[in-house]
């Protein structure tokens, strides 16, 4: 497979593209959406051949600004482009009793509400390890499977130790959606080995530290807490921190600004193209600020960038002086919980 394909065959049945729309930035947090701008706004990623989005039941209205951006495409375009979008969706409950009913019950209000007859992929996110209800849902989850409602099932965050007590039960995953960037390279300590070995793919989020991995931010002062006006930059202000602070984090952009210019590209491109590029990752999640700024342009020149290994090595120059976030934070998700 190409290094630099733009799309990926993540089942036999589900080609996605690599580079997904996230809307987390709907959930509130990152600014006012106009509801009208923002579905104009996933008419012109469509259009791009952004066709893949992520989105949960708890980011506000997103599953029902999909439905009306599906139900529009369909208006406008005729079935077969409504066809080829790829929804994902997550299922995020509260620890709790996980029956048949309540599952079922969220499922089927995420289905209404993104106007589809089955969600792609369904990404199981749980909070609570030592509830081991999730085990429930994930059973009733196989269920909806069976019926249609859902083509596959993924999870979000969870680490590896407990993917693997999943596994072992026979439950079939597809995908995990987890952090991975530049800075935060976690997962390729446990999570990436037992993924190649089972066969699941993963969806990084995260990539672009909620847009400080970008030109926007060289050779800028440390930031104060009320320069961080969104939810994403005041969360990976505190990865940086812990990371290895902002000194060491612009000797990270200025090396990645000189790949930058060296590839005629952008300092964003360089640290997708870098996970994109990692074992097990199917694709990158790059959150899309609907109808407020719109970078579609710049992600396109990911598909045609190629890193050499002269790249990888500046940085690693700096990575490598950076802290363990594996020993300081731990797993994937351990974040979460």
């Amino acid at each position: 497979m190409e290094s630099n394909q733009k799309t990926w065959q993540l089942t036999p049945d589900l080609k996605i593209c690599r580079i997904l729309n996230g809307m987390w930035q709907v959930a509130g947090g990152h600014g006012d959406i106009d509801p009208e701008s923002a579905i104009s706004a996933m008419l012109s990623y469509h259009d791009s051949g952004f066709t893949t989005w992520d989105m949960a039941d708890i980011y506000g209205p997103a599953e029902q600004y999909f439905g009306e951006f599906r139900k529009r495409l369909e208006k406008q375009r005729g079935k077969d482009a409504a066809e080829k979008i790829q929804a994902f969706t997550k299922f995020v409950p509260n620890p709790g009793p996980m029956t048949s009913s309540i599952v079922r019950h969220y499922i089927e209000k995420s289905i209404n509400r993104m106007n589809v007859k089955s969600i792609d992929i369904l990404q199981f996110h749980w909070w609570d390890y030592n509830d081991t209800r999730y085990i429930d849902a994930l059973h009733h989850l196989s269920k909806l499977c069976d019926e249609g409602k859902i083509r596959h099932v993924g999870l979000t965050n969870f680490d590896t130790n407990t993917m693997a007590l999943i596994s072992e039960q026979g439950f079939k995953l597809v995908s995990n959606q987890v952090q991975y960037s530049i800075i935060d390279q976690r997962p390729q300590i446990k999570m990436v080995p037992f993924c190649q070995k089972n066969g699941i793919h993963l969806l990084t989020y995260g990539t672009l530290c909620g847009g400080f991995l970008s030109d926007k931010y060289l050779g800028k002062s440390e930031p104060k807490r009320s320069d961080l006006n969104t939810y994403s930059l005041q969360k990976y202000k505190n990865m940086i921190d812990q990371w290895g602070g902002w000194s060491l984090f612009q000797e990270l952009l200025n090396v990645l600004h000189e790949i930058a210019i060296k590839h005629d590209s952008s300092i964003a491109n360089v640290a997708t193209r870098y996970i994109l590029d990692k074992p097990a990752v199917a694709g990158v999640i790059i959150g899309a600020r609907l109808g407020i700024s719109d970078n579609r342009s710049d992600n396109l020149k990911v598909f045609s960038l190629q890193l050499d290994k002269d790249d990888d090595l500046k940085i690693k120059s700096i990575t490598s002086r950076s802290k363990d976030l594996f020993v300081t934070i731990g797993d994937c998700g351990d974040e979460y919980r």
